[in-house]
């Protein structure tokens, strides 16, 4: 069982007066880990407190800032076994997933420390005895409110970017895996000054009330409708808001392809990490020439999953959060069939403890029903069968999300067409994962604004300061 303490004003045990949420193990139901909810007193103190610790870390130098967060990197892989055990624990990833997100995670932690002190301004040309300059600064203290899908990776990137550009921070991790949060935040702040880096635990409401505080930036991963109101939230503060929202990312798969490998990367898309991931594939739209047989291979690599605790070496697909996300997904699925489409594979919740649910093709779906349209975060693959790529780009497009898409086909004509039409920030050709080191994120529409991830991160937690520097009497120096 662990035992979440909070850190507020650089210390540990602070507040837990709103009382204590347990988190039990998705796979067998067994309470893993004990939590304080915070007050929204203890939150507005430690906005206090972070406050007063702003002005000196903005004032360290890069080098050092960046110094400081390669030690932390090192605190993390120090900490690595057990932040993934945690991880396993909490949310249900196979352990060999949660040790390959804390190693993403320690990677970003690297990058930004690299990257940040090399970061510099731009001067401008005016007049001749002048100077004129453009300056990157702290914009002070950032809430990071952070998911527990992948609670290692995605922190790491929030909360890197945002130290090292000389920010305070506050994070509250998912109430889903806030041991997670509290291991990540122990080892950061073993190598931080003391306040730099704060943590709070709790529900929705702990996240409303750090929401609602005077504060410089709110940095959100996690759900629409959550990040909406953060939105809301920050137009009353006049906090800049970043979002990572909902997605229901489409397949668009072509005439011109190997059916059997596309069903590959179809399923690698919808049922890795059970389908909770932010860029999972949540709709599939097949040209009709190779629907047939790839929806047969698809049925074939859904079935052959080893299905498990994550703990279990051999498990390749462990159980959803919780019970109530698996609801929430087995509601979307048997809403489809009531709706004409038909489950080849899965579609049913297995006896025993744990929310455990089966890898799920849903073949016969249509474009405009819930299974397609909405958010699913869960191992189901809805299949759409069209018949021609303009077709199937054209529903993909349809959408009130814009993360991310994947097009497989074999035409380059198609794959420009694909990369220039979809309304998304990031299109993938020929394969659902991927990407080089450094590369970034820029959400839209409800899947949120602005950039999640590399270098450009960092410019989000900076703002600009132009100075003109002119002699006296119009001299020169």
């Amino acid at each position: 069982m662990y035992t979440v303490a909070q850190l507020i004003g650089g210390v540990w045990g602070a507040g837990g007066e709103g009382g204590e949420l347990v988190v039990h193990d998705p796979a067998d139901g067994s309470p893993v880990t004990r939590a304080p909810v915070a007050t929204a007193d203890e939150v507005a103190k430690a906005v206090e407190a972070a406050r007063g610790a702003a002005a000196e870390w903005a004032a360290t130098a890069p080098a050092e800032r960046a110094a400081a967060l390669h030690r932390a990197a090192d605190a993390v892989e120090a900490a690595a076994a057990e932040l993934a055990e945690a991880t396993t624990a909490e949310m249900g990833k196979p352990l060999d997933d949660a040790r390959g997100g804390v190693a993403a995670g320690v990677g970003t932690l690297r990058q930004y420390a690299e990257l940040a002190p090399v970061r510099g301004g731009r001067t401008l040309h005016g007049s001749h005895p002048a100077l004129d300059f453009m300056a990157p600064e702290p914009r002070g203290v950032v809430a990071a409110i952070t998911p527990w899908n992948d609670p290692v990776a995605v922190s790491c990137g929030l909360l890197g970017a945002a130290l090292v550009t000389g920010n305070v921070v506050l994070h509250k991790p998912s109430e889903r895996t806030p041991a997670t949060g509290w291991l990540l935040a122990r080892a950061l702040d073993s190598a931080l000054p003391a306040g730099v880096l704060s943590l709070l635990t709790g529900g929705a409401e702990v996240g409303a009330a750090l929401a609602g505080q005077e504060l410089d930036v709110v940095a959100h991963v996690g759900s629409t409708a959550t990040g909406r109101a953060i939105a809301a939230a920050g137009a009353r503060t006049g906090a800049k808001v970043l979002l990572e929202n909902g997605g229901s990312d489409p397949l668009v798969v072509d005439a011109d392809v190997d059916p059997v490998w596309a069903a590959e990367q179809a399923a690698l898309g919808c049922f890795a990490n059970a389908g909770q991931i932010c860029v999972a594939v949540e709709r599939i739209y097949v040209h009709r020439d190779v629907a047939e047989d790839f929806v047969d291979a698809l049925v074939a690599r859904a079935e052959a999953l080893a299905t498990g605790p994550g703990r279990d070496p051999d498990t390749q697909l462990g159980p959803l959060v919780d019970r109530r996300h698996r609801d929430h997904v087995h509601g979307q699925v048997t809403a489809a069939v009531a709706e004409g489409a038909r489950v080849r594979t899965g579609g049913t919740i297995p006896d025993g403890p744990g929310a455990f649910y089966p890898a799920t093709v849903v073949e016969g779906c249509r474009h405009e029903m819930a299974l397609v349209r909405e958010e699913t975060f869960g191992p189901v693959a809805p299949v759409v069968v069209v018949d021609s790529f303009s077709e199937g780009l054209r529903c993909a497009a349809d959408s009130p999300y814009g993360l991310a898409a994947t097009v497989l086909t074999g035409s380059m004509s198609h794959a420009q067409r694909a990369w220039r039409e979809l309304p998304v920030g990031t299109v993938k050709v020929n394969a659902v994962f991927g990407g080089a080191p450094g590369g970034a994120a820029q959400p839209r529409r409800g899947s949120g604004q602005g950039f999640g991830y590399g270098p450009e991160l960092l410019d989000e937690f900076s703002t600009v300061k132009v100075v003109h520097l002119e002699a006296p009497g119009g001299g020169h120096w």
